[in-house]
């Protein structure tokens, strides 16, 4: 399939998300460090516990770097418990606080106002940071156009037939990133609507007679 094809198709399925879920207003959060500091707790977590977890460091008033970089390993666990493995992300989160704290002074604007490539690679340097969690801190936080790539679209991707030759997450993010527009808007949007979709009907278990994408999904043609 060439690049226009590509394109047409990618665009297609984005307008039949659209207009079968609406926007998703994502990331539901009301500061930069919210994103950053839920992007490590939703690691293998439902949103559902993150929110817990999130509400909880509120609540503590612990939801900012100098906060988190005051309290113990033990004492950020007990806050994020909901969230699951809350002593590998206690340490996450001090990990990004610390070094918020010593290269920016905690200043996201300052993190923020670099090229994306290199905001990147700052943040795959911290300790818990990988691909997924740094492009959405990078798209959600600091609104820069990169497309997140998780196992949500690599499954519905792959269904409709539009999959790449190789499985490597960069390979996925390519693909959008290659025959979209580059739009931080459009991005953030495609995401929350493959996540939406995904959770409806496009499960481990299909229920491919309800997605709003079984017109063009290969996956569903083979067995309806």
């Amino acid at each position: 399939m060439d690049n226009q094809s590509v394109n047409h198709e990618l665009l297609a399925i984005y307008h039949l998300l659209m207009a079968r879920y609406g926007p998703q207003h994502w990331w539901p959060a009301q500061e930069s460090f919210e994103v950053m500091a839920g992007a490590i707790l939703t690691q293998s977590a439902a949103w559902r516990n993150v929110e817990k977890a999130i509400a909880n460091l509120k609540a503590a008033g612990a939801l900012s770097p100098e906060a988190l970089r005051r309290l113990s390993l033990s004492e950020i666990a007990a806050l994020i418990h909901p969230c699951g493995y809350y002593n590998a992300k206690a340490l996450k989160l001090k990990s990004l606080a610390s070094w918020l704290g010593k290269y920016y002074d905690d200043n996201l604007n300052n993190l923020f106002i670099g090229d994306t490539d290199h905001l990147r690679h700052q943040l795959l340097s911290i300790h818990g940071i990988g691909e997924e969690t740094a492009d959405s801190i990078i798209l959600y936080a600091a609104h820069k156009p990169v497309f997140v790539i998780d196992a949500y679209t690599r499954r519905i991707i792959s269904h409709i037939g539009l999959a790449p030759a190789s499985n490597s997450y960069i390979a996925y993010q390519t693909l959008f990133m290659n025959n979209l527009p580059s739009d931080a808007g459009l991005f953030n949007e495609y995401h929350a609507l493959l996540v939406c979709l995904a959770k409806d009907v496009c499960r481990h278990h299909p229920l491919c007679q309800q997605c709003c994408l079984n017109g063009i999904c290969r996956f569903y043609e083979m067995v309806k």
